[in-house]
């Protein structure tokens, strides 16, 4: 983050990210859905900072070309309508400002449609796709094993359709990066092979689009 801009944290969460822009000197606007979340921020975060419960398309709150950076950190594939939210963060950025978008890979990270496999006779570990160019919205346990589970939502969609929107709403692609893990195995047999699959299946997507016209 850049001092004095003024950056809009979407799906902001508890606020985490929110602080640590306003840490580096940028005003901060963090928006989220959820009340006690927001209300978490608000109690954990500088009296400077400025929170909203909302939904991520409707801003209301924020004028046209009002700011000048946007973080959607891990919260777009929890978005039922991402048209409708790239239509209003056009609108609330600065022609010529930034985005960035982290999310789980779309190509390698597919809820109840990947997961790892071994292959004993080449003592490799590989990464199993079975499906990727269908939308799926996919209900997930938050406490996987328990009897009764409270669950949410997330949606995969191929990269294609995120690039499109993109395309539609007037961004362009300036950035991407493919981020993987750095965690190990322990020591076992299958170690080296598993520490080789985290280098070269990533888990995790950062895009960085820029808002190109007025």
């Amino acid at each position: 983050p850049k001092k004095g801009e003024t950056i809009l944290d979407l799906a902001c969460g508890q606020g985490f990210f929110a602080r640590a822009f306003a840490n580096s000197g940028a005003k901060v606007v963090g928006v989220d859905i959820s009340p006690s979340l927001i209300a978490f921020a608000k109690e954990h975060s500088l009296k400077e900072l400025t929170f909203h419960v909302s939904p991520a398309h409707k801003l209301n709150f924020l004028n046209d070309s009002s700011v000048d950076a946007i973080a959607l950190v891990m919260a777009i594939q929890n978005i039922e309508n991402p048209n409708e939210v790239l239509k209003e963060c056009t609108r609330v950025l600065a022609p010529g400002g930034r985005m960035v978008i982290v999310m789980s890979h779309p190509a390698f990270r597919i809820p109840q449609s990947s997961d790892w496999g071994f292959d004993e006779a080449k003592s490799i570990q590989y990464r199993r796709i079975d499906s990727y160019m269908s939308d799926a919205k996919i209900k997930i346990d938050m406490h996987p094993g328990k009897k009764e589970s409270e669950q949410t939502i997330t949606f995969h969609r191929p990269l294609q359709v995120y690039f499109k929107l993109f395309h539609k709403h007037n961004f362009l692609v300036s950035r991407l990066e493919e981020w993987i893990s750095h965690k190990t195995s322990a020591t076992g047999p299958r170690k080296g092979a598993e520490d080789t699959a985290r280098k070269e299946f990533p888990m995790f997507l950062c895009l960085e689009v820029i808002k190109h016209g007025a």
